[in-house]
């Protein structure tokens, strides 16, 4: 296993390095987007609209923060289940997306998705929110506030520690821990 430290542009250039299993450290911007959220994208997509934040080499973390403490720049952020956003990523992964951040596995489709644009899915530590939320340096709505926790936000993160789960040469840190365990 290998550990990278990284910013978020710096994604695709170190992507075919990566293996499922790998540590990433990330710093620099990322965006969070849930359900709701993928609907307005794929909205503002399908009437060719400008989208509120670039998709080329961009990170989306699956995650619907709570409000920020006073002095706090977010509350509790901890990744959200990826697969409710399976239909949406391949079609982001093909205009650009260089990363998803969320929890548990993902279809085929998204695999197949990662692999043919040279991107990555990284998990984060399901129900480590307040933990995660120490990496984040500031946050901002920059998108949909009428969504509430689901909007849009620009985050600042400082190395948040995540595990590439999917790679783009075929590696799937879930099904080779199945492989593993059943092997035992």
């Amino acid at each position: 296993m290998k550990t990278f430290r990284l910013n978020s542009g710096d994604i695709r250039r170190y992507a075919k390095e990566m293996r499922a299993g790998d540590r990433v450290y990330l710093s620099d911007t990322i965006y969070t987007a849930r359900d709701a959220a993928h609907k307005k994208l794929f909205e503002l997509l399908d009437r060719n609209e400008p989208l509120p934040f670039p998709l080329k080499d961009a990170v989306i973390y699956y995650a619907g923060p709570t409000p920020a403490r006073e002095g706090e720049p977010i509350g509790s952020c901890g990744p959200t289940t990826s697969g409710r956003m399976d239909k949406f990523a391949p079609r982001l992964y093909a205009l650009g997306l260089a990363a998803t951040i969320g929890k548990g596995e993902r279809s085929e489709d998204v695999a197949r998705a990662i692999a043919q644009n040279e991107a990555v899915y990284l998990c984060a530590v399901g129900g480590a929110g307040a933990l995660i939320s120490r990496h984040i340096k500031a946050a901002e709505d920059i998108a949909f506030p009428e969504l509430g926790c689901e909007a849009i936000r620009r985050m600042t993160v400082e190395d948040l520690p995540l595990i590439v789960a999917l790679d783009c040469a075929g590696g799937d840190i879930f099904r080779q821990g199945r492989t593993q365990y059943a092997e035992r």
